[in-house]
C-alpha cells in the first residue's frame, strides 16, 4: 500500500490574475460555480462551460448574487468580498484597499504586491511562492516543491490586456508520479524538463502569457500561450488543462443567451527529436435555453499539413463544422464530435454531463460484439451545494467512461495528445471512472476539501 503526504506553505500572491480572465483554478471557479447552483438559475454573464472566466463578467455575476440574497453566511460574505477584492480595477470597491501599505508604495490593495491604476492604464505585479515539503511511504527521499515566479497583468485603455506568468520549480515527486515520469518521458501539465539531485528530482520552468482585444462589446480576441478548460465537471472529455500550456488565437463571442468559442492551438506531436507541431481547433456553441438549461456543442479536429512544421488555413474559419473542411482536404485528420449540458433541476442541485464521438455506428454497437470503431466517451455528474442545508458544505459525484481508442488515430500527428500528454481526459482511453469530492468552508478563511477517486482502466 502506497501511503503519501505533503505539507504546503503558500504564501498568497496574487496568484490568480489576468485582466480579462482569472487562470484556471479549482477552487477559485468553484466559489463562482457554487452560487449559480445555489440560485438554481442560469446567469447570462457566466457561461460556466468555457473556462478561466472573465473578471469583468465576474464582478457583474457576483453583485447580481448580492441583490439576490444569495451570500447568506459569513463564508459566503467573505467569498463575496475576495472575488470583488480580486478584480478591484472592475468591481472598485473600498474594501480592496490595504488598511498598512508596506512602504507606502507596496501593497496599497490587499490583492496587489505593487499596482498602478490610472485613467488608460493598470498594471498589477505579484510574486509567486510556494513551498511544500512531505513523506512518501515508498520513498526514501523527502516530497518537497519550490516554486519561485513572478506574475504581471495590466489593461491598456480597458480594450487591449496582457498578462504574464513565470515560474522556475524544483520537486521531489510521489512514487506514483515517478513512475509516470519514467515511463512517459514527460512531468505532468509541464513540458520540457530536465533531472537533478542525482537524477532523483525534476526541475522545469513554468511559463504562460497572453494578450487579448475588446473588438466589440460582445468579441474578444486573445493570443498567448496558455491552456483552457471546456466542461462543467471535475474531469472534462473534451478540452481540460491536463496537458502543458501551448501556442493559441482563441475568439469568444458572448450575445443575447449565445456563447461561440473558437479557438487553434499549436501543441507538440513528440517530445522527444524536433519537437513536431500538430494543430487543434475547436469550435463549442452553447446556448441558455429558459432559466435553468444550457445546452452545448463542440467539434474539434486534430491537423497536420503536408509536414508537421506548415499550417493550414483552412481551420482558421471561425464559423461551426470542420467535418466538411476536412472531407474537402481528404478526411486525412482526426474529427472529434460532441455535447455537453447543465442543468439546475432545482436550488442547490446541478446535473450535468458531456458526450464525445470519435467514430460511433448505432448498428455496431447494437450488435453488441465490441466493435472496436465504436470510439466515445460520456460523462454525467451531480453538485449538491449546502447539503441538508449545512452552509457551505457541498458535494460532487461524477462518472465518466471512455471507450478504447477514442481520441487515437493511425498517426502521432492525429491523436488528442500534446507532449505526450492527453487534451482531454488525464486517462486517456480505455477507462471507467468515479469520482467524489467534498468540500466545507466552515469558516471565512478554512476550507477543507476531500477527494475520492475510483479508476477501473
Amino acid at each position: 500500500m502506497r501511503v503519501s503526504f505533503l505539507i504546503i506553505l503558500l504564501i498568497p500572491a496574487g496568484a490568480f490574475g489576468q485582466s480579462v480572465l482569472v487562470p484556471l483554478n479549482e477552487d477559485y471557479h468553484h466559489w463562482i460555480d457554487r452560487y449559480e447552483v445555489k440560485a438554481g438559475k442560469i446567469y447570462p454573464q457566466i457561461f460556466s462551460a468555457i473556462k478561466p472566466y472573465n473578471r469583468a463578467a465576474i464582478v457583474a455575476f457576483v453583485d447580481s448574487l448580492s441583490q439576490d440574497g444569495y451570500y447568506t453566511s459569513a463564508s459566503d460574505q467573505f467569498n463575496q468580498e475576495y472575488l470583488l477584492n480580486d478584480s478591484w480595477e472592475w468591481s472598485g470597491v473600498e474594501s480592496s484597499n490595504a488598511e498598512k501599505p508596506v512602504l507606502r508604495h507596496f501593497y496599497r490593495k490587499k490583492t496587489d504586491f505593487f499596482h498602478v491604476q490610472e485613467p488608460d492604464f493598470n498594471l498589477h505585479v505579484n510574486p509567486v511562492l510556494y513551498v511544500g515539503y512531505g513523506q512518501d511511504s515508498e520513498l526514501d527521499e523527502a516530497l518537497f516543491i519550490n516554486t519561485r515566479g513572478v506574475e504581471v497583468r495590466g489593461m491598456i485603455d480597458k480594450k487591449v490586456g496582457f498578462y504574464s506568468y513565470l515560474s522556475d520549480n524544483q520537486a521531489q515527486l510521489p512514487s506514483y508520479v515517478t513512475d509516470y515520469v519514467a515511463e512517459n518521458g514527460v512531468v505532468p501539465h509541464e513540458g520540457f524538463w530536465k533531472v537533478f539531485k542525482d537524477n532523483k528530482g525534476v526541475d522545469f520552468l513554468h511559463a504562460r502569457g497572453s494578450i487579448f482585444f475588446n473588438a466589440t462589446r460582445h468579441i474578444n480576441i486573445q493570443f498567448g500561450y496558455d491552456r483552457f478548460s471546456i466542461g462543467n465537471g471535475y474531469r472534462s472529455l473534451i478540452l481540460s488543462d491536463n496537458a502543458p500550456p501551448s501556442l493559441f488565437l482563441k475568439g469568444n463571442v458572448q450575445v443575447w443567451k449565445l456563447n461561440y468559442l473558437f479557438m487553434t492551438n499549436r501543441v507538440t506531436a513528440n517530445p522527444g527529436g524536433l519537437y513536431p507541431n500538430k494543430y487543434v481547433a475547436t469550435h463549442h456553441l452553447s446556448v441558455n435555453i429558459g432559466k435553468k438549461l444550457n445546452i452545448g456543442v463542440f467539434e474539434t479536429v486534430v491537423y497536420k499539413a503536408t509536414d508537421s512544421s506548415q499550417f493550414d488555413p483552412s481551420y482558421l474559419n471561425p464559423i461551426i463544422f470542420y467535418r466538411a473542411v476536412e472531407h474537402q482536404n481528404g478526411s486525412s485528420d482526426n474529427v472529434l464530435l460532441g455535447a455537453d449540458f447543465k442543468w439546475n433541476i432545482a436550488r442547490s442541485v446541478q446535473l450535468y454531463g458531456q458526450l464525445v464521438f470519435d467514430e460511433f455506428l448505432l448498428d455496431n454497437l447494437k450488435a453488441g460484439n465490441g466493435w472496436w470503431a465504436n470510439k466515445f466517451g460520456i460523462q454525467g455528474g451531480l453538485k449538491y451545494i449546502d447539503v441538508f442545508g449545512v452552509s457551505n458544505l457541498d458535494v460532487q459525484g461524477e462518472i465518466n467512461m471512455v471507450k478504447p481508442y477514442t481520441y487515437s488515430h493511425h498517426t502521432q500527428y492525429g491523436n488528442y495528445s500534446s507532449f505526450h500528454q492527453p487534451l482531454a481526459h488525464p486517462l486517456g482511453a480505455n477507462f471507467k471512472e468515479v469520482v467524489g469530492i467534498v468540500r466545507y468552508q466552515p469558516l471565512p478563511k478554512l476550507n477543507l476539501k476531500g477527494k475520492l477517486i475510483f479508476a477501473q482502466i
